[in-house]
């Protein structure tokens, strides 16, 4: 009877998402019959958990729409999966540590005992890793509008912000009046928060970063648009003008680099700036804790580099060109395999 009642939670959590279920995707996920997942579905609506049946080739059963579920109907492995993105979740929002932590606690108070016991195991201390490259945290009540707007393909007004967070104001040589985009998609990359929308004033596909601007919602609808490429991670990633500055570090410099800004900017570590030249040459600045680490990251990029600033830069580089030259002329490193 216990694994019975466990059974049902699992098939409620899974109708739960939403989604069309076909039988047998129930019976592989449930690892049971089709005869037994008819048998726990009559059960479901028996409890009057208003599960529908769809009939023809696409069918399977759906969850009634506007059903509110009881509250944590959650099985073990998914509170444990809530538990560790709890502890885990990178500071990237204002406050987002305290609420998380106090959305752990709410969650072990609610849950049955011997999932509390689980729960309890799972205590996790998370590391500051140096090559995270987080950003200031962002405001929360300005997310919540950009994702709204997302949601429900609202235009959003933005008004652009210095790098402290401060609005320049008319007649200030940075100032920039509010520009109407559709926001289409949030990524987050690298510790920071990217819009993906188009610009209605200029009519291109831009990337923003969340915190440099301050979002004003409008009740303007807005139909979707093909995003080019069709994959708003890539488009982040390859965009080269996406407002990002340079991360702080001990040591900070600049190379012109023989490879579209596109390219690197895929690749270069999250934190640094790639300044599109021209078709196929950018400047990359990054930084790293020593002036050693700035020149290796460089160098994985194994292209031609020029222009680098600073000099302890320039020195840096050389010496390591000298140590691998040593490298190569003695002939020592590993030797083939065996």
């Amino acid at each position: 009877m216990a694994s019975t009642s466990r059974r049902a939670l699992r098939l409620l959590s899974l109708l739960g998402s939403g989604r069309q279920w076909p039988r047998h995707e129930l019976a592989t996920a449930l690892g049971v019959s089709e005869r037994t997942v008819r048998r726990d579905i009559d059960t479901l609506r028996r409890l009057d958990y208003p599960v529908t049946t769809v009939h023809g080739p696409g069918g399977g059963y759906r969850l009634g729409m506007r059903h509110t579920l009881p509250p944590l109907v959650f099985d073990h492995d998914q509170a444990l999966a809530i538990a560790v993105a709890l502890q885990t979740a990178p500071g990237t929002v204002l406050g987002l540590g305290d609420d998380a932590a106090r959305a752990l606690v709410t969650l072990e108070q609610a849950a049955p005992a011997a999932l509390r016991a689980a729960l309890g195991s799972v205590r996790l201390t998370r590391l500051h890793n140096p090559w995270e490259f987080l950003a200031p945290p962002i405001d929360p009540a300005a997310l919540t509008v950009v994702g709204a707007a997302a949601r429900h393909r609202h235009v959003l007004v933005i008004e652009a912000l210095r790098a402290d967070g401060s609005r320049p104001g008319p007649g200030e040589e940075d100032f920039r009046p509010g520009r109407r985009v559709e926001p289409h998609h949030l990524v987050v990359w690298a510790g920071r928060w990217y819009l993906v929308n188009y610009d209605l004033e200029d009519r291109q596909w831009r990337v923003l970063r969340v915190e440099r601007f301050r979002p004003r919602p409008t009740t303007q609808c807005f139909d979707p648009r093909a995003l080019p490429g069709d994959d708003p991670a890539r488009f982040v990633m390859t965009s080269h003008d996406r407002g990002d500055t340079p991360a702080t570090w001990p040591c900070t410099g600049s190379a012109r680099l023989d490879l579209p800004a596109g390219i690197v900017a895929r690749w270069a570590p999250g934190g640094s700036v790639v300044e599109h030249l021209d078709d196929d040459h950018c400047r990359l600045t990054l930084g790293a804790w020593s002036w050693a680490g700035v020149a290796g990251l460089l160098a994985t990029f194994d292209t031609g580099l020029t222009d680098l600033h600073p000099p302890e830069l320039v020195r840096a580089c050389r010496r390591l060109a000298d140590r691998w030259a040593t490298l190569a002329d003695t002939g020592e490193g590993p030797g083939p395999p065996p």
